[in-house]
């Protein structure tokens, strides 16, 4: 609230600059050239410029009071109230104008003894031929307010869907995290379950620990978008030692990162969903010992992160709900800005993320999402 209203201040001084800017304008231009016409004549060129800068910027002076008429008697859609009321306020202010410019004209006396002597006479020689001239400028001046508040307008819807945009993503983001949470969480109990069966006692109990340790760091990153990498590689290794329970004689996972990787930013629970496709989609299937290895490592801007694991990458493989949410949620949060692959290697499977490197709080980083520009309207 307060920021927009800060921003809101800050264009109305901006449009009052510019209307003063407008009217000394015109009033140095019409001065300069009255004053080369009369060149001859050797009237000073300040006093005529000052005596038209004066005429005209008297029209910024009632710039406010035309404006609080247009809002008071709005002219769209016109009514015939409000068209009485913006003629009586115009057949009002010429006089007042002409009148300030004949004062103008007899104390200031920019043309020297060539111009009127006496205000009844500037009056009455400025009052009627002016008429025309001001009647125009009162409508000039009506047509610049509303010009100015339909602007108003137009950003502020603009600003209002930017902002519903914004939070349309926030809730999709927020609903794939949802999907993404029960899917791992009912894969873990299910694997409880099965060293239940088997009594294996003690490893269930290793996995229950672990479990609650990927509910707590759920639920404590609940909402935040970017976490640091550190904290993703921690928790997924958490999950890695859970899964590693149900395979102890044929699993095996290393994790290289170095410290200053470690310290970028990532979305929240973007690793654990791969993890579990490497482990559901390669080690569970072989008979035979696998490993799975995460590597993440800087390449200039991006941030790349390879999840490899031992296995073979099916034709026809659909991705499941934890590796479909992982792609769906990348691409709200980066647009076209990053890069995602699943690709068979020798030996083995790679999913391979590229992100735009940015740590927690960097602040060109986290306006380069889509959903940041979006917010920041």
């Amino acid at each position: 609230m307060r920021h927009t209203a800060e921003t809101v201040a800050s264009r109305r001084r901006i449009i009052w600059i510019l209307s003063l800017s407008f009217w000394t304008a015109v009033g140095l231009v019409c001065g300069l050239q009255i004053w080369i016409s009369m060149i001859t004549h050797g009237h000073a060129l300040w006093r005529v410029l000052a005596y038209q800068v004066l005429i005209w910027d008297a029209w910024f002076v009632l710039s406010p009071g035309i404006g609080w008429l247009a809002r008071r008697f709005p002219l769209v859609p016109p009514t015939a109230r409000a068209v009485i009321a913006h003629a009586v306020a115009a057949l009002v202010i010429a006089p007042v104008h002409s009148l300030w410019w004949a004062l103008l004209l007899v104390y200031m006396k920019p043309y020297d003894a060539m111009g009127a002597q006496r205000f009844a006479d500037a009056f009455w020689w400025i009052g009627p031929s002016g008429l025309p001239q001001q009647l125009c400028f009162y409508c000039g001046v009506l047509a610049a307010h509303y010009a100015a508040e339909y602007y108003d307008k137009y950003r502020d819807r603009e600003r209002t869907a930017a902002r519903l945009e914004a939070s349309l993503s926030e809730a999709r983001l927020h609903a794939l995290e949802l999907q993404i949470q029960p899917h791992f969480l009912f894969n873990t109990l299910n694997s409880i379950s099965a060293l239940v069966r088997t009594a294996r006692e003690r490893d269930a109990v290793a996995m229950i620990a672990g479990l609650s340790d990927l509910l707590r760091y759920s639920l404590d990153h609940a909402g935040e978008q970017r976490v640091t990498l550190a904290g993703e590689l921690a928790i997924t290794e958490r999950y890695l030692a859970i899964e590693r329970l149900r395979f102890p004689d044929r699993m095996a996972f290393e994790i290289d990162a170095s410290a200053e990787v470690r310290r970028a930013a990532v979305p929240t629970l973007l690793l654990q969903p791969l993890a579990e496709n490497a482990v559901r989609h390669g080690i569970a299937r072989l008979a035979a010992p696998g490993r799975v290895a995460i590597r993440a490592y800087r390449d200039g801007a991006r941030l790349c992160i390879e999840v490899f694991n031992t296995g073979t990458l099916a034709a026809d493989r659909r991705a499941g709900v934890g590796l479909r949410n992982t792609m769906d949620r990348l691409r709200h949060l980066y647009g076209s800005d990053h890069g995602f692959e699943l690709r068979a290697e020798a030996g083995g499977v790679v999913a391979s993320v590229a992100l735009p490197w940015s740590e927690p709080g960097s602040g060109p980083a986290s306006e380069a999402t889509p959903l940041a520009r979006a917010t920041a309207r």
